[in-house]
C-alpha cells in the first residue's frame, strides 16, 4: 500500500500546490509540508524547488511521481481482482477514464449506468476532453482507459475498435440556408460556417474528407469557433451558419424539427471511435468495461 506520505507527495505534484493539495485531502498545509520534509529526509533529496511564486518537481520529485503512479496502478488491479476472486458483485477498484466530448455525452452515460448497477463498489471518473487531450491524458497517466475519436495514431497507445457515427452537415431550421435544396462540395468556402475547436475528432474528419477533394480548409468561411458539441449545436439553432455534428448528438433536436440536415452533395463524413489504453498496460477492469461497453451496443 502507498503511504500517507507519497499520497500527499502525489497530490502536490499532481497540483503544483501545497494548498490545493490540502484542500483536496482536507489536512492543514503545515500537516502537508510535514509530510514532504519527512520524505525529503527518508530519500536524502529535495523533491520540489521553488520558482518565484510557483514549485517545480526536482528530478528527484519527477522521478519518484513517476514511480508512484505505476506502484498505484499495480495497487488498483491488485485490489480488483483480489476482490472479484472473493465476489464479483462486490469488486472494488478504481476506473478511470477519459472520453471525447461525443462519448462523453451521449455514448458513455448508458454504458455506465450498466457498470456501475453491476460493479457498484467501483470507483468510476471521467475527465471530459477534445480527443487530442484524452491522448495526453493517457500518456501522463492520468487515466487508464479512454474512448477517442481516433484521427492520428501514437506508438505507445493501444487502440481497439468501438462504435461507428456519421457526422452531418445541419442548420436551424430557420436558416436561409434551407432554401436551397442541394449543395456542392465546392459550395462550403462560400457558405457561413461554425465549427468546434482545434483538436476535437469532429473537425478532424472534416478536415480530411475536404482534404480528399482538395479543398483548402484555410477557404471556408469560419464565423466562430466553439468548444463542445453542446456549445457549437446551441449556437446553430441561434443562428444562420452551416456546422458539422455528430449525429448521436443531434437526435432529439432533428426529431423536433429544430436543426435539419443539409445535403452536401459527395461529402460523407463518418468516424470510429477507439477505446484507448498505453501498450502494455491493459487491466480485468479495462477489459470488463470494454466488453460490457460492445455488449450494450451489440458489437
Amino acid at each position: 500500500m502507498i503511504s500517507m506520505r507519497h499520497v500527499v507527495f502525489m497530490n502536490v505534484a499532481e497540483e503544483l500546490s501545497f494548498s490545493k493539495a490540502s484542500q483536496i485531502l482536507f489536512i492543514s498545509q503545515p500537516a502537508i509540508s510535514k509530510h514532504i520534509q519527512l520524505l525529503e529526509e527518508q530519500y536524502q533529496t529535495k523533491l520540489f524547488e521553488r520558482k518565484g511564486l510557483h514549485i517545480e518537481l526536482t528530478a528527484a520529485g519527477k522521478l519518484l511521481y513517476e514511480r508512484l503512479q505505476a506502484v498505484k496502478e499495480i495497487e488498483n488491479k491488485t485490489e480488483f481482482d483480489i476482490s472479484v476472486l472473493h465476489d464479483a458483485i462486490q469488486a472494488k477498484g478504481n476506473l478511470k477514464l477519459g472520453a471525447s466530448t461525443t462519448v462523453a455525452l451521449y455514448i458513455l452515460p448508458k454504458v455506465l449506468s450498466t457498470f456501475h448497477q453491476q460493479y457498484q463498489q467501483i470507483d468510476i471518473s471521467v475527465l471530459n476532453r477534445n480527443s487530442e487531450s484524452v491522448k495526453d491524458a493517457l500518456l501522463a497517466k492520468q487515466i487508464n482507459l479512454g474512448i477517442i475519436e481516433e484521427n492520428s495514431k501514437v506508438n505507445q497507445i493501444q487502440y481497439t475498435p468501438f462504435i461507428t457515427d456519421k457526422v452531418v452537415a445541419v442548420c436551424s431550421s430557420k436558416s436561409k440556408l434551407l432554401k436551397k435544396k442541394n449543395y456542392s462540395i465546392q459550395d462550403l468556402p462560400l457558405l457561413p460556417i461554425a465549427l468546434r475547436e482545434v483538436g476535437s475528432g469532429t473537425l478532424a474528419v472534416l478536415k480530411r474528407a475536404l482534404t480528399k477533394h482538395k479543398i483548402n480548409f484555410a477557404q471556408l468561411n469560419v464565423k466562430v469557433r466553439l468548444g463542445g458539441t453542446e456549445a457549437l449545436k446551441n449556437f446553430l439553432l441561434e443562428s444562420d451558419s452551416l456546422g458539422f455534428l455528430p449525429k448521436i448528438s443531434i437526435a432529439k433536436e432533428l426529431k423536433a424539427g429544430e436543426l435539419k440536415e443539409v445535403t452536401i452533395e459527395g461529402l460523407a463524413l463518418q468516424r470510429q471511435f477507439f477505446f484507448i489504453e498505453r501498450k502494455g498496460e491493459t487491466s480485468d477492469l479495462n477489459k470488463g468495461f470494454i466488453k460490457m461497453a460492445k455488449s450494450i451496443y451489440n458489437l
